[in-house]
């Protein structure tokens, strides 16, 4: 992952723009339905780039980051991070251009989705749910909705029709009109109309599920492929990422999902997935998460100088999946491996860089067997102490092999039994300068000082 410092700098310049009018009522929507999934940080900016833009107006005046940094009191590091997540959740785009050496962005607003989009999404409404709890979501419910208008067969429609009230214009007048059309109708050079653009709800790549593999393992008979229409893999990609379910586990909710006209009921199949899930996570629903450590509590700001410092780096900016893979030498991790790390990070709340330290720790203590039972006894015990930094977990775990170590060399103090070996990080390592006393050497020293003072005991017996 490339660092800030390689993407923005103070110095680049920036515009805001609009993808249509952000209403009054955006406001609102953003405060409590998608503040809680993307936090106060990400919220901020994106009024803060909202307030730039004049009323009714689509564009910003060009400005600095420096000036940015300076308004939101926060560093360029802070504030490209919360742009990231604003990019991902669909509220923002950005543009890139570079000129003679000189970079320029452009930030482009999103609306947000509305009310009815977002409470039947399938994604944000299930991480909101989880978020903030089934009485808080429930309540916000009613908060964006209103009772429905009386029925309609209960009153008669007495609304006139367009030609009921109005009159065709003279033909001198058409004339008129046809002169001017094209003033009329056309915005002019180089502008717009100042309109609403409808938010588009979040989409996960559909390149990242194995359809191949699906429709292998579907019967022709029973799914026909019409079934997977653009609509329905869109729907299949999004849960796929949300529950972490693979095609072979998918292709039973579609087989559940399927309608007598041989159609999938996408309400149906959503159900199906949800239930699966709640049923094998004790009736929890999935939480939104950072893939890796949250630029706040990132450490190693300047360039790594040190091995250590490498590791720190490595560890806050690769997610817990890929470090997991990376010491199983590339092997996958099991349905169960991902289970326990899903339970670390959302149970016990441990950022993704800590985690990186506990699955290097864990693995490397056990000789690469990843125990549910030891796992969940190193995280209580980090999470209790509050660990939120790579820094803090590494020197944790340091301060706890020594401890091991020297209780151990207490207990067989005397006792000449071998003492069984165990694989350590190798920044568990003293450093490599600091001298290190050779035990073999001395061993030889004490040996030569005891055969000379018997040699001299014989040279005085002897006179």
């Amino acid at each position: 992952m490339a660092q800030h410092w390689q993407e923005i700098l103070p110095i680049d310049r920036y515009i805001v723009a609009a993808n249509g009018l952000l209403h009054e009522y955006d406001r609102k929507v953003l405060t409590f339905l998608y503040q809680p999934l993307i936090g106060s940080t990400c919220f901020s900016l994106y009024m803060t780039l909202w307030a730039e833009l004049e009323e009714n107006r689509l564009w910003s005046e060009s400005s600095t980051h420096h000036l940015l940094m300076n308004v939101m009191e926060m560093n360029l590091k802070d504030i490209h991070e919360a742009r990231l997540k604003l990019e991902g959740i669909g509220l923002l785009k950005t543009y890139v251009k570079t000129d003679d050496g000189d970079r320029s962005f452009i930030y482009e607003l999103n609306p947000p989705l509305n009310p009815e989009q977002f409470f039947l999404d399938g994604m944000l409404n299930i991480y909101l749910y989880r978020k903030i709890g089934k009485n808080h979501f429930a309540r916000l419910k009613r908060f964006f909705t209103v009772q429905q208008k009386p029925e309609e067969k209960e009153y008669h429609d007495v609304t006139r029709a367009f030609q009921d009230v109005f009159a065709s214009a003279a033909p001198g007048s058409l004339q008129y009109l046809q002169d001017v059309s094209e003033n009329i109708e056309e915005a002019g050079e180089n502008s717009q109309f100042i309109g609403r653009n409808e938010s588009n709800p979040i989409q996960i790549d559909k390149g990242s599920f194995d359809f191949d593999l699906l429709e292998a393992g579907l019967n022709e008979s029973l799914v026909p492929k019409k079934a997977l229409t653009s609509k329905v893999k869109n729907v299949i990609s999004n849960l796929a990422f949300l529950y972490n379910i693979d095609p072979i586990e998918m292709k039973n909710f579609i087989l559940g999902a399927i309608n007598p006209n041989d159609e999938i009921d996408i309400e149906d199949l959503r159900k199906g997935a949800r239930d699966w899930y709640q049923f094998e996570n004790y009736d929890q629903l999935p939480s939104l998460i950072n893939r890796t450590q949250p630029a706040a509590l990132q450490t190693q700001l300047t360039e790594p100088k040190t091995p250590e410092e490498n590791l720190i780096r490595s560890y806050e900016t690769t997610s817990p999946l890929t470090v997991f893979k990376e010491i199983s030498g590339g092997v996958e991790p099991s349905d169960a491996n991902l289970k326990v790390l899903e339970e670390v990070m959302i149970k016990y709340k441990l950022p993704p860089g800590v985690v990186n330290v506990l699955i290097d720790f864990v693995m490397r203590k056990t000789k690469m067997q990843f125990s549910k039972n030891y796992v969940d006894a190193v995280a209580s015990t980090w999470a209790r102490l509050q660990i939120k930094t790579v820094k803090e977990a590494m020197e944790l775990a340091k301060n706890n092999e020594t401890a091991q170590s020297e209780s151990k060399k207490a207990r067989t103090r005397g006792n000449k039994k071998p003492i069984r070996t165990e694989l350590i990080p190798e920044w568990f390592e003293e450093s490599p300068n600091t001298p290190v006393k050779d035990p073999s050497h001395e061993n030889k020293t004490e040996d030569e000082e005891k055969k000379r003072a018997i040699e001299e005991k014989l040279k005085a017996f002897r006179k």
